[in-house]
C-alpha cells in the first residue's frame, strides 16, 4: 500500500510547477498514507472440543472507520459489520464496534474446522487469519487382560484403549506410585482421528495381589481421563509356628503346644505336621493346625515340621525341639568350640615358649659356681701370690662354703 501512495504522489508532483501546489498535495497523500500504516488487523488461532463453542476476534488498531468483515474457510461472508449474510444460526455477534468484530460458534463440528479470515476494506484490502482446530476426546478407555487371576513369578498382559480421538491420545501407566512402560500401536481412522492401543506386560509377586494397575489417557480435550484394575495374584502359602505352651523353657515332665499359621491365596488347602528324621512320638496328638505333646522327655528332641500346601505351591516352618532338666532354671549357654579351642592353643603355645626360654637359661650356666677358695685370687699379681692367697682362707675352714646357680 505504501508503494501505491508513494507512486500516486510521484506522478501528482511530476506535472506541477507551483511550489505551494506541490506542498499541498505532499499533506495529502502523507496523511492517507499514515493512515493506512497505522491501521493494524489482528486475530488469533482458536482450538475448540467438538460440540462446543469457538470465539473468533477480528480486531482493529486505529481503525479510520474502515469496514470489518468475516469469512469462513469456503470466504463465504459470515458477518459484514455487524450484519450475517450466512444463514447459519450457530454464528452469532458478540460484539461489534470500530476496533473489533467478534463472533461466536456454538456446536462445533470437525467440518466448522480450517482457516477463517478477517478482513479490513482498506485500499488494498488486509486481511488476517484464524485457525480453528475442532478436538475430539477419545471414548471412554477399555482396559483388558490376558487372564484375570495371575500366579506370583508368572507374566501377565493388560491393554488400554482409547479410541475415536483428534489428535491421537498418549497413553501412560501406573503401578500404584510406580510409572510403567507399555508399548503402544496407533491406527488411524476417517478425518484424521485415530485409536490408539498400549499393551503392558509385567511379572508380578504377591506384593502385588490387590495393587491397581492404572492406565492413563493424556488428550488436549480431556484431563483426569483414566481407567484401573486391581491385580489377583495368587502366592504359596506362608507359615509360621507359634509357641502356645510353655512360655519358658521346655522342662521335661512338661506338656508342649504348637500352632501353626499358614496364610496364603488361596487359603491352604492342606497342613501336616512331621518329625525330620524321625518318627512321630506315639502320644503326639495334632488338631487341625495344633500340635499337642504331653509329659515330655529327653528322648521327643527334634526338629518338628508344618507343611503347608495350595494350588500354587507347599512352604514349611521348623521348630526345633530341645528338653531340659525339671531343675533348669534358665537357657542353655552355647558353648563355642572354637573361641576354647583357640584359647588352649594360645596356652600350649605360651608354655612351649617358657620351656625353651628355660632351657636355653640353664644351658648356659650349667657347672658355673664360687668357692670362697677362690677369693683372692683376682687381685693377685702373679700365680703364686694368688695361691698364698688362697691358702689363707683356710685358715678359717668354718667359713668355707660354696654357691650353685
Amino acid at each position: 500500500m505504501k508503494q501505491t501512495l508513494s507512486q500516486v504522489f510521484n506522478m501528482a508532483i511530476s506535472g506541477l510547477g507551483s511550489h505551494s501546489i506541490s506542498l499541498f498535495f505532499y499533506v495529502v497523500f502523507a496523511t492517507l498514507l499514515h493512515k493506512a500504516q497505522g491501521q493494524n488487523l489482528v486475530t488469533n488461532n482458536v482450538s475448540v472440543v467438538e460440540g462446543e463453542t469457538a470465539i473468533i476476534s477480528c480486531r482493529v488498531k486505529n481503525n479510520d472507520d474502515s469496514v470489518i468483515q468475516l469469512l469462513n474457510p469456503n470466504r463465504q461472508t459470515i458477518y459484514f459489520r455487524d450484519v450475517r449474510p450466512l444463514k447459519d444460526s450457530r454464528f452469532q455477534l458478540v460484539n461489534f464496534s470500530d476496533n473489533e468484530l467478534l463472533v461466536s460458534l456454538s456446536n462445533v463440528s470437525l467440518s466448522d474446522e480450517g482457516r477463517y479470515v478477517c478482513q479490513l476494506y482498506t485500499d488494498p484490502p488486509q486481511e488476517a487469519y484464524a485457525d480453528i482446530t475442532v478436538l475430539v476426546p477419545p471414548g471412554n478407555p477399555i482396559l483388558e487382560s490376558r487372564e484375570e487371576i495371575v500366579s506370583e513369578g508368572n507374566e501377565t498382559e493388560i491393554t488400554c484403549t482409547a479410541m475415536g480421538s483428534k489428535p491421537a491420545s498418549t497413553i501412560k501407566w501406573m503401578k500404584g506410585d510406580q510409572p510403567l512402560q507399555g508399548e503402544a500401536t496407533i491406527e488411524e481412522l476417517y478425518d484424521r482421528m485415530f485409536t490408539v492401543t498400549s499393551r503392558l506386560r509385567l511379572t508380578v509377586s504377591k506384593e502385588d495381589d490387590g495393587v491397581a494397575v492404572i492406565c492413563i489417557i493424556d488428550h488436549p480435550a480431556v484431563k483426569d481421563f483414566q481407567a484401573q484394575k486391581y491385580l489377583e495374584v495368587q502366592y504359596k502359602p506362608e507359615v509360621q509356628i507359634v509357641v502356645e505352651f510353655p512360655e519358658g523353657l521346655t522342662r521335661e515332665g512338661e506338656n508342649l503346644e504348637l500352632t501353626c499359621k499358614a496364610k496364603g491365596k488361596p487359603q491352604p488347602h492342606q497342613i501336616n505336621w512331621l518329625k525330620v528324621d524321625d518318627d512321630f512320638p506315639s502320644h503326639a496328638v495334632i488338631t487341625g493346625t495344633d500340635l499337642f505333646i504331653e509329659n515330655l522327655n529327653k528322648s521327643f528332641n527334634g526338629t518338628y515340621r508344618c507343611v503347608a500346601s495350595n494350588l500354587v505351591g507347599e512352604a514349611y516352618d521348623d521348630y526345633i525341639l530341645y528338653v531340659y532338666d525339671s531343675r533348669a532354671d534358665g537357657a542353655p549357654q552355647k558353648i563355642d568350640h572354637a573361641v576354647i579351642g583357640g584359647i588352649v592353643a594360645v596356652f600350649v603355645f605360651a608354655m612351649l615358649c617358657l620351656l625353651i626360654v628355660l632351657g636355653r637359661y640353664f644351658a648356659r650356666h650349667k657347672g658355673t659356681y664360687f668357692t670362697h677358695e677362690a677369693k683372692g685370687a683376682d687381685d693377685a699379681a702373679d700365680a703364686d701370690t694368688a695361691i698364698i692367697n688362697a691358702e689363707g682362707g683356710h685358715n678359717n675352714s668354718d667359713d668355707k662354703k660354696e654357691y650353685y646357680i
